[in-house]
């Protein structure tokens, strides 16, 4: 049986890729283990977070399938919007960053939402101070495999 640098080529990569597997499975376990307030130090850096003003969230109050719930936040002057949702199994669902040139500091988008849950907003202020509020969506099919 010969062997040509051409199946020496494929071995190496095969093996290289195979190595790689159980690091992406641990970074992904890593990541679900976090909890909502885990998430929000992380964003905010430890910095106090008020309830209300600044910040408008737009979301239904009952979505009949959670696959793809139409969510749209609004903060004046924010560089940065997190939106949460606790219930999923994985609560970080985004992160949406503004530049100084941006025109409205709103982004919509749609989620998935395995249960009924407070659906969370935190944005970053120009100011540096943080503000949060919530919506609670009544899920009526959940979205992740409920």
């Amino acid at each position: 049986m010969m062997i040509d640098r051409r199946d020496v080529l494929v071995s190496g990569a095969s093996a290289a890729a195979l190595g790689m597997l159980p690091w992406a499975a641990l970074a992904q376990d890593a990541e679900a283990e976090k909890t909502m307030d885990e998430l929000i130090a992380e964003f905010t850096g430890g910095a106090e977070v008020t309830d209300g003003e600044g910040i408008a969230i737009d979301a239904p109050e009952i979505a009949e399938n959670g696959n793809t719930v139409p969510v749209s936040v609004e903060a004046e002057g924010a560089s940065e919007i997190l939106v949460l949702a606790p219930g999923n199994p994985v609560a970080a669902v985004a992160t949406f960053k503004f530049g100084e040139l941006a025109g409205k500091h709103i982004a919509s988008t749609r989620i998935r939402l395995a249960q009924t849950q407070d659906v969370t907003a935190i944005a970053k202020l120009a100011d540096g101070k943080f503000v949060r509020t919530a919506s609670n969506v009544k899920v009526t099919i959940g979205g992740c495999g409920g």
